[in-house]
């Protein structure tokens, strides 16, 4: 199974290169937030207000990483739920953002915002929060340290490894995998 390389954050073709079904290895940096972070974002495109990252070309990846041991970069970093930010997401897309990363289905809004945009969405393997935390190389609040686990980090991330579920084409590897085995 051939697994394609991204550098983070990602232009338009990189978007373009990839289909449902790919399996990536993602380097570069990567930025967390969840629902409350996702919430206070909007709130600030609602007033006209920059918001606190560049979120062009940038991945969102749906994580609050637990406190680092002595010696540790990051606790462990599993992704969360993705459909609790779908009423965000459309919104962070049309600001420059090329992809999130979490697990689960997503609404259809989120999926036509990701071909209108140019976007991707990647699942990370649930569960294996310990193991996926070790391709985080470097960590920091850049953002809401109010929030706690839920603040915006900056992750700087090696072979992170995802894979694309709903691509710039519409195409949902949710639908297409279960059809596969459909009886």
């Amino acid at each position: 199974m051939e697994v394609k390389r991204l550098k983070a954050p990602l232009s338009d073709a990189d978007v373009l290169a990839l289909k449902a079904g790919d399996n990536v290895l993602i380097s570069g940096v990567i930025y967390t937030a969840r629902d409350a972070a996702h919430k206070k974002l909007v709130e600030l495109l609602d007033r006209g207000e920059p918001l606190p990252i560049n979120l062009q070309g940038q991945l969102i990846y749906y994580v609050g990483p637990t406190p680092a041991r002595p010696g540790q970069t990051i606790g462990s970093a599993g992704p969360t739920t993705s459909g609790r930010m779908d009423a965000y997401t459309p919104r962070l897309l049309e600001q420059g953002m090329k992809g999130c990363i979490g697990k689960g289905f997503r609404k259809p809004a989120v999926i036509e915002a990701l071909q209108k945009y140019k976007g991707l969405y990647l699942a990370a393997v649930g569960g294996a929060g310990a193991l996926l935390s070790k391709r985080v190389k470097k960590c920091e609040v850049v953002a809401y340290p109010e929030l706690g686990a839920e603040a915006i980090h900056r992750l700087e991330v090696e072979d992170f490894p995802a894979t694309v579920i709903n691509d710039a084409y519409g195409n949902d590897l949710y639908v297409t995998g279960a059809k596969a085995y459909a009886r």
